[in-house]
């Protein structure tokens, strides 16, 4: 996906793994710097780990000379069998420094073989402990030792606050595991090569929530550099790559995967705050209140309130003139949507005249993304006061009949809201230029049998897949 501007800040990334303090940068160090900061990257995470002790002291100490900078200190599984008896104890003091947001990279390498596996193992076994110690996350090195390296961590325990496996290397299933016990995987350059299919693959299948990006310089270049040293700089690449797979921009990207970092590793920035209205591609959407009809047992609100790398859990809910204040200038987007944490038309007022206004801007499309109950709360038909302020309807139906509807979608209206959900569809047509209805790929949901109803209710239904919002 082509950039508008290799300079463009608005939406930084964040190299959260770079060796820039490795002797490959002693000749142009400064210069390195000064292309990552002109490409927009906003942080740097130096590994220290690499080049034994004294690599984590030239990453910390490079780390001190610029507020842009953190490091993480560790022992390489490749240096591993050089571990001597003061290496721990100076480890835990620099692991003490502010500066230091991890602990790592640690872990197995069992392709090089620098260092005998069993070596590997009992070096990684007693590093782990340090993460709880000091409180930090744990940068994991896996190289061709994924069994060994989930077991290890499981007998040792899983640190507090978890960590992130550095430049992933594993398969979907893999990353299934990791993800699912509250890690974040690491996607490096290797992403950009044409054969790397099984990263492909994960990067596809896998919530961008649970994503990081990285260079591993001054290895691993991506396309179009490949075999030149790496920098910090291309990590946009990387960044440009998982769009392109997932079918997101750079921008929704590099907000996701910088939030992420600053999230994993405790940098400036990480704080939430309410978003109102959020973009994601050309779409802006509309977050205009929290509360909802239906207690959905899907709804990835009951884990998290963030849709990609926005907060949506409003403080109040906004006015009239808070909304249009967040939105900016709504007629360059492609469409507004009135989608949130919440189901909009509990609103129906505040809807009705946001969605007025936008006409009268010219704005290309409206949409309403809505839960089809709206004529059962108002006790009225309110689809005519829709009438030619919204374009399009996108209503949840969810499931192919009431019983299983009312199982995952339970309210106070009981076994009356589906059939409410199928009328509310129907009357729709006569007022909206475009229905479609949605279900969510539950496990268990008969989505050919979804697809009948849909037909028969004379609609476009759309496909969602199961906890990837947005």
């Amino acid at each position: 996906m082509p950039l508008k501007s290799k300079n463009d800040k608005k939406h930084p990334l964040i190299d959260t793994h770079a060796h820039l303090s490795f002797e490959q940068y002693e000749a142009n160090r400064e210069e390195v710097k000064t292309c990552a900061w002109n490409a927009g990257v906003e942080f740097i995470i130096l590994v220290g780990a690499g080049a034994g002790l004294d690599g984590n002291f030239r990453a910390l100490k490079l780390a001190k000379t610029d507020a842009r900078f953190f490091a993480t200190v560790g022992i390489h599984p490749h240096d591993a069998g050089q571990l001597a008896p003061l290496w721990i104890d100076e480890l835990k003091g620099l692991l003490a420094d502010e500066k230091v947001v991890a602990l790592g990279e640690v872990g197995l390498d069992y392709f090089h073989k620098f260092s005998d596996q069993g070596v590997q193992r009992n070096v990684f076994e007693k590093l782990i402990p340090l993460a709880d110690e000091f409180g930090k996350p744990i940068v994991i090195h896996d190289r061709d030792a994924h069994e060994d390296v989930w077991k290890i961590l499981n007998d040792v325990g899983l640190p507090e606050r978890r960590g992130v496996v550095h430049c992933f290397s594993g398969d979907v299933r893999f990353a299934e595991k990791v993800i699912g016990a509250g890690f974040y995987i690491s996607i490096s350059g290797v992403v950009t090569f044409k054969k790397a299919r099984d990263l492909h693959e994960v990067v596809a299948n896998m919530p961008l929530e649970r994503m990081v990006i990285e260079t591993d310089c001054p290895y691993l270049a991506p396309e179009p550099f490949r075999g030149k040293i790496n920098e910090p700089s291309y990590v946009r690449y990387v960044a440009e790559r998982i769009a392109e797979i997932k079918g997101l921009s750079l921008e929704d990207v590099a907000r996701v995967t910088t939030l992420n970092a600053k999230r994993l590793f405790g940098l400036p920035g990480a704080e939430l705050i309410p978003d109102i209205a959020y973009r994601i591609r050309n779409s802006l959407y509309l977050n205009i209140t929290n509360s909802c009809n239906l207690a959905c047992r899907f709804c990835p609100k009951f884990i998290d309130f963030e849709v990609k790398g926005y907060y949506l859990k409003l403080d109040k809910e906004p006015g009239v003139e808070d909304i249009f204040m967040a939105m900016g200038e709504p007629e360059n987007y492609d469409e507004i949507v009135f989608c949130g944490y919440g189901e909009p038309t509990r609103r129906l007022e505040v809807l009705k005249v946001i969605a007025a206004r936008m006409k009268e801007k010219g704005v290309k499309k409206v949409r309403l993304n809505t839960d089809g109950l709206a004529n059962l709360l108002y006790g009225r038909n309110v689809l005519p006061e829709l009438s030619g302020i919204i374009d399009s309807v996108s209503v949840s139906l969810n499931a192919a009949d009431a019983d299983f509807y009312s199982k995952i979608c339970p309210s106070k209206f009981g076994a009356l809201a589906y059939e409410e959900v199928c009328r509310f569809i129907v009357e729709a047509k006569k007022h909206i230029p475009e229905v479609t209805a949605s279900v969510v790929a539950l496990p268990g949901l008969d989505l050919d049998a979804c697809r009948k109803k849909a037909k028969e209710l004379g609609i476009v239904l759309k496909i969602r897949e199961y906890m990837n919002v947005g």
